[in-house]
């Protein structure tokens, strides 16, 4: 084949493009079993952004770092190993552990811990791609200004799974922190989950609205404010604003039974707090790391934070919403309030008034580790039952639920006197 000038200039070009791209966790695996001292792991490291990183596939598990200084990594709380040597400013090391799990994990260099200590997600089959399952469509990036937040501009995207018909009404999920809800292998693998369950019949064929926190006029970051506020003013914004755009392009269904609205942290509670005030809008809740915090609160203002909602479940009229919730006793404690004691009132709240619930707790640190474990079997859960012949039901606790006892606290970590 004969290589003109042309082509090899066009092909060097594209070629620091290729190199760029962000290798896929099976091909960063397979980086890693060639050893540290492979061109390719070298490449892989040269691409790190964080100073820690660890990558999961099946039951392996990379665990990456950057430090000048040798790098010992403590998984499961078990004794500090040390990692390989890739160059100069980078260690590995690649292990086999259990899927269907959380573990645990803390990087350690020059004696002091390197990063936050994190949760490595032994993610489920179901958060694999498989072999026949049919894609959505994932649209471009939307980038709108708001009036109801006076001129903030805000990104959006639209998936729609197989099944879909953009003529038909769809059933709706609506999604907060939406920017890392997008690519097909990362964070909670919305995509992929999404694909599975549908193909097997767990989930109708819905839409996907996944919105990015918005920026002001004067460029002040709005997520607090459009999450944690409670109020209906990010409703409002969701039913006046995004979703007639939406619309534009999809036919959703307008009754709540076939909406859902999901959110990590400050996008827990916006979730809940949409339900919770347009429960004929919204009745299916997902909620992680959930901030029912006071985060917004502000007395002299007379605004409300989310630290009041474990308080009006119990004292308001009960809504006719189904919620999933999950959270970890290593979740934050700072002057906002105790992540893991008020998701802990929440449940017992929704419990004391026979809401339709589920309340997953277990280790995990602020984050979307157990929310990306947990999603095939949380999605399912919540949209378990769907009629698409239906536009209401009557959301009742789980009889099995009913038996159990309240949520009680023990402390695990130091005496308690």
């Amino acid at each position: 084949m004969k290589i003109t000038i042309k082509t090899l200039a066009a092909f060097l070009c594209v070629l620091p493009a290729i190199f760029a791209q962000t290798p896929t966790p099976a091909e960063s695996i397979d980086a890693a079993r060639k050893g540290p001292d492979s061109a390719e792991m070298k490449r892989r490291v040269a691409a790190m952004t964080a100073s820690t990183q660890v990558v999961v596939w099946g039951q392996d598990y990379l665990f990456l770092a950057s430090s000048p200084s040798p790098v010992t990594v403590s998984i499961d709380l078990q004794p500090q190993k040390p990692l390989a040597q890739v160059d100069a400013n980078h260690w590995m090391t690649l292990t086999k552990m259990r899927t269907g799990v959380l573990h645990q994990y803390q990087f350690y260099a020059a004696g002091k811990p390197l990063g936050a200590r994190g949760d490595a997600v032994g993610y489920n089959p179901d958060s694999y791609p498989k072999p026949g399952v049919p894609h959505g469509k994932l649209s471009e990036k939307h980038t709108m200004t708001s009036k109801i937040y006076d001129g903030m501009k805000y990104d959006y995207w639209v998936y729609a799974s197989p099944g879909v018909d953009p003529n038909d009404p769809a059933p709706l999920m609506v999604w907060q922190d939406g920017q890392s809800l997008i690519t097909e292998l990362g964070g909670i693998r919305l995509i992929t989950v999404t694909e599975n369950l549908v193909q097997q019949g767990l989930l109708p064929p819905l839409v996907h609205v996944m919105i990015a926190p918005g920026t002001s006029a004067d460029g002040k970051a709005m997520r607090s404010i459009e999450y944690d506020t409670v109020s209906d003013r990010y409703p409002r914004f969701l039913m006046e604003e995004v979703l007639p755009e939406v619309e534009k392009t999809y036919k959703l269904r307008p009754d709540g039974y076939s909406r859902a609205i999901a959110g990590e942290s400050s996008g827990g509670i916006c979730a809940f707090n949409a339900a919770w005030l347009m429960p004929d809008k919204f009745a299916r809740v997902h909620s992680a790391v959930g901030s029912f915090t006071s985060i917004q609160w502000r007395s002299k203002e007379n605004n409300d934070g989310g630290n009041v909602y474990p308080f009006m479940v119990r004292k308001e009229p009960k809504r006719n919403i189904r919620i999933w919730m999950s959270d970890g006793a290593d979740d934050l404690e700072n002057e906002h309030g105790s992540w893991p004691m008020q998701n802990i009132a929440m449940a017992n709240s929704l419990k004391l008034r026979e809401y339709d619930f589920h309340f997953r707790f277990g280790t995990a640190a602020h984050g979307g580790a157990q929310a990306a474990l947990d999603l095939p079997e949380s999605l399912t859960w919540l949209w378990r039952d769907y009629d698409p012949k239906k536009t209401s039901q009557e959301f009742t606790m789980d009889p099995a639920e009913k038996e159990k006892p309240f949520f009680r606290v023990t402390i695990a970590n130091r005496d308690a006197w």
